[in-house]
């Protein structure tokens, strides 16, 4: 069926690929670069491939066409065979996925899965800045400075995939890089950001190409002395109880996990335990988590500003410590907007704000709330008993 999305704006492929140098040895270019190269010039995030469809790019959120026509299945394993290694095209086969870092320059680099649906490969590219951006680029509250100065302990960064997580970790780990004399060691699935070694001695571990799992790196780690640790993703039993040891023999360690809000990561943790373990775990996290950040991305209508990210902040307090420990993280959020002087930042108090500055349009601050009616409330200066 032919590709019926009609949004007037299209990219031209075509003028993607600059000239090449004048006497420059010509080298096989794989056939997906003309794709990444376009997201690079128009400053897009996003590059989409489905059998049959033709390539999207996302630009300031929406999925714009391109002026190529659609792609066989054959055409995208083709392009896919030309930037994997046999390793990897292995995994792909065996589960249907792969995710992969792919560099198009050396300081232009994108974050690449790959995945099988209905028996033919799509393929979803992410742009990622070749430069790590502070804080104040980010638009991220001065919290995020005051969290990262900590020397033990946990910080998750919660929200959905495509959410920013990684590059918010990224700022704070710079900051580490810059004011601390430490070793930081990263295990991630791909490598995304590229750190220079400053005050920070930094090594990256990439799974597939530097170690062949998670469970083996992490189990490696604490022979590598480190101080600091990012592990990529807390996505089962075994990763979350390396981030605890890490933790309570005096590491510092981000990681970030899928979560709907910063007391449903509690939720989400528990649900890798038993529940005859779910005690312990609760001791666990109520006395090595310093900070949880629930992040998402809403459209700006600033100029020059495509994405914001809106945060909760739940840090470690006695009272946040308190109700993990009984069971009432569904009691949390409460907890979260009766200490806002402490630090803490409410995920509809942050929208309020950015609507009054106006970077965000009501409009995209309603879609974006958990709750819109109480939000409506809130931009009407009534609060809910409470609050």
């Amino acid at each position: 069926m032919a590709d019926k999305v009609t949004a007037a704006p299209v990219v031209d492929l075509n003028a993607a690929a600059p000239a090449p140098s004048p006497g420059a040895p010509k080298k096989p270019v794989p056939k997906i670069h003309r794709f990444l190269e376009a997201v690079a010039r128009v400053e897009g995030t996003d590059v989409h491939l489905k059998a049959d469809v033709a390539p999207r790019i996302r630009k300031k959120g929406e999925l714009i066409p391109t002026n190529s026509g659609p792609l066989s299945n054959d055409e995208i394993e083709a392009m896919v065979q030309e930037i994997v290694k046999p390793a990897q095209w292995e995994e792909f086969q065996r589960n249907g996925q792969i995710d992969l870092a792919y560099p198009l320059t050396v300081r232009e680099r994108f974050r690449i899965n790959i995945f099988r649906q209905r028996g033919q490969i799509s393929l979803a590219a992410r742009r990622i800045n070749p430069k790590i951006p502070t804080y104040s680029q980010l638009h991220l509250p001065p919290i995020m400075e005051q969290i990262a100065e900590n020397e033990q302990g946990l910080i998750l960064l919660a929200g959905i995939t495509g959410s920013g997580k990684s590059t918010t970790i990224a700022a704070m780990l710079e900051q580490v890089n810059e004011r601390r004399s430490c070793h930081v060691v990263t295990i991630e699935n791909p490598i995304e950001y590229t750190y220079v070694d400053r005050k920070a001695l930094i090594n990256q571990r990439e799974i597939g190409l530097d170690c062949d799992s998670y469970d083996n790196a992490l189990r490696a780690l604490m022979r590598e002395d480190p101080d600091v640790v990012l592990i990529g993703e807390m996505r089962d039993r075994e990763t979350f109880q390396a981030g605890i040891i890490a933790t309570e023999t005096g590491h510092l360690v981000f990681s970030t996990i899928h979560a709907g809000s910063a007391p449903g990561a509690i939720t989400r943790i528990l649900e890798l335990f038993p529940t005859e373990m779910h005690a312990n775990m609760r001791q666990a996290i109520a006395t090595n988590m310093k900070a949880i950040i629930f992040q998402k991305l809403v459209p700006s209508i600033q100029k020059g500003v495509d994405l914001v990210p809106v945060v909760e902040v739940m840090l470690s307090t006695p009272a946040v410590r308190k109700y993990i420990l009984d069971g009432r993280e569904n009691e949390l959020r409460q907890v979260i907007l009766a200490e806002r002087g402490a630090g803490m930042i409410d995920f509809n108090e942050m929208l309020v704000e950015l609507v009054e500055k106006e970077m965000v349009h009501p409009r995209e601050a309603y879609a974006a709330s958990p709750n819109a009616e109480e939000l409506r409330m809130r931009m009407r200066g009534i609060r809910t008993a409470g609050m």
